[in-house]
Parts: structure tokens; C-alpha cells; sequence
């Protein structure tokens, strides 16, 4: 089976758009889905994006990783639901594209995007541009086939270790293979920065459950991700190393800074501010 376009595509359709500018569209979550990390539904909006840069510049280069400025985490969402996204385009050209966006269920927000930069590469290295021009006219026609996407496999984070008193280290491992290479990208398999979002969430958890644990039926919940950077391609088979650290405590609150290297350089970093929450 073909994996391009399912399995790691959150567009299912694109309402509106204006030439290089803004541009709107859905994605339905398929039901069958355990869970649907905010990560995600960050890499729908993004997606979106993308779309709009890549046809502004007749699919000749796209947006891979990079920055963001802030990322709002409002509201989790649920498999079944359809997410309503939006993008709007700051700036454009061959070089970068500037960004930020939006998703809601039934008009409520659930995620925002502010002052994202994607660096703007050759699309023929990550991707077949006819395909894509191909995808872009569906998309913007009768949609694409929903409910393809069948989740991604669980990188348990490996030799998690303390280090002093408000620290925490743990090692990624990068699957040599997995069905969303296929689709991130059939030329250049490229390990979504999402997904390592997802994984210093998931440190930022940990590293303050082991050293302030959430009151009794509470826990620990990302509520807003800053200052994100990606400054590398992650490959297929990559080893990486995660740091989470946390700077400040407030009450029920607290602001964890994450970095993460790759043979010993310093590839991405990122800010997470948390809050207790009810446990769901």
C-alpha cells in the first residue's frame, strides 16, 4: 500500500484560500485512534501552511522544520472530531515563510500558532512536485479519502537520569523505519519535528511529576510551548539526546526549558510552561 498521503497527511480538505495569503481547511481525526496528541494537531495547521507556500511558489520549494515562536495548547481534542484549521501567510518567498494559525472543534479553539518560520528548501529533494500539485487540486476539490491515517508507533522515552535537583535526561531513539517516512518525506525521510515536540512534552511531564508531583486528582499539563527551535534534519536510525530543566515555579504552575543534541551538538531547544489540571 501506497503510504504517501496517509500516513502522516492532516489535511483533508482546503475550503478557502487566497494566493500566498490565507488559507483554511479541515481534517477529520479517524475514530479508530487511541488518542490525538496536541502535537498534532499543531502539524495539521503547519501542514496547511505548507500547502499555501508550496503552491504561492508553483511547488518548486517547501517548508521543512524550524521555529515558532509560541504555540497556545488551549484544549485537547478527540478522536472522531474534525478539526477546523486556518493559516495565514506573514511573509513568502524562496528563502523562508512566515507564519501562524489556528485550530478549533465546532468553533471553539483548541490549538494557536504565532509567529512560526518554516526555511524553504527544493521540493524535488523531499517530494515528487507533480504528485503534490496533484494532492493541492484534490484537496481544494472533492477532499481526499478520510480516515487513512492509522496513528504512529510509541518512542518511549530510554535511560531517563536525574542530574541535581531539577533536571532530568533521557535518550530518543529514532526508528530506522516506520510507515510516516513514507509521507515525511518519499525522497528524504525526515523525523518530524513534531513528534520530538511531543517528546520533551512528555519529559517535561515526567521531570516535574519526579520532583514536584501534581496535588491528589491533578497532573501536570503542557499549556503553552515557546521559543521552539529545530536547526537540523532528524534521519531514520538518529540517537538523541533530551535535557529538561525547570527555571521557575509558581503557584500550580511551573516553566521547563528543554534542549536536544545529536552526536553531542546542540540541535533544538524549546520552552514549556505547565499548570496542574484535573486529571481526565
Amino acid at each position: 500500500m501506497d503510504l504517501h498521503f496517509r500516513a502522516f497527511s492532516f489535511v483533508d480538505r482546503i475550503t478557502a484560500h487566497s494566493a500566498g495569503r490565507q488559507i483554511t481547511g479541515c481534517y477529520t481525526i479517524p475514530a479508530n485512534l487511541p488518542a490525538f496528541p496536541s502535537s498534532l494537531v499543531a502539524e495539521a495547521v503547519g501542514q496547511l501552511a505548507a500547502w499555501l507556500s508550496m503552491a504561492a511558489l508553483d511547488f518548486a520549494h517547501r517548508p521543512v522544520a524550524g521555529l515558532a515562536g509560541r504555540v497556545d495548547l488551549l484544549s485537547p481534542v478527540q478522536p472522531g472530531q474534525t478539526l477546523e484549521l486556518a493559516a495565514e501567510i506573514e511573509s513568502l518567498d524562496s528563502q523562508a515563510v512566515a507564519y501562524g494559525g489556528a485550530a478549533s472543534v465546532k468553533g471553539i479553539p483548541v490549538l494557536q500558532l504565532h509567529h512560526c518560520v518554516g526555511p524553504m528548501m527544493p521540493l524535488d529533494e523531499f517530494d515528487d512536485p507533480q504528485q503534490l500539485r496533484q494532492r493541492f487540486d484534490e484537496l481544494n476539490g472533492v477532499g481526499a479519502p478520510r480516515g487513512s491515517f492509522q496513528g504512529v508507533p510509541e518512542f518511549p522515552l530510554q535511560s531517563m537520569e536525574r542530574v541535581g535537583e531539577a533536571t532530568l535526561n533521557a535518550t530518543l531513539q529514532v526508528p530506522g523505519s516506520a510507515d510516516f517516512f513514507a509521507d515525511h518525506f518519499p525522497r528524504r525521510p525526515v523525523f518530524p519535528g513534531t513528534l520530538l515536540t511531543h517528546a520533551n512534552l512528555q519529559l517535561a511531564v515526567e521531570l516535574l511529576e519526579r520532583i514536584a508531583p501534581a496535588a491528589p486528582g491533578a497532573q501536570w499539563t503542557p499549556k503553552v510551548i515557546s521559543d521552539v527551535k529545530l536547526r537540523a534534519f532528524i534521519a531514520p536510525g538518529d540517537t538523541l539526546s533530551l535535557q529538561a530543566s525547570r527555571k521557575d515555579r509558581g503557584d500550580g504552575t511551573a516553566t521547563v526549558a528543554t534542549q536536544i543534541r545529536s552526536a553531542g551538538k546542540r540541535i533544538g531547544s524549546c520552552r514549556v510552561e505547565l499548570a496542574q489540571e484535573s486529571a481526565r
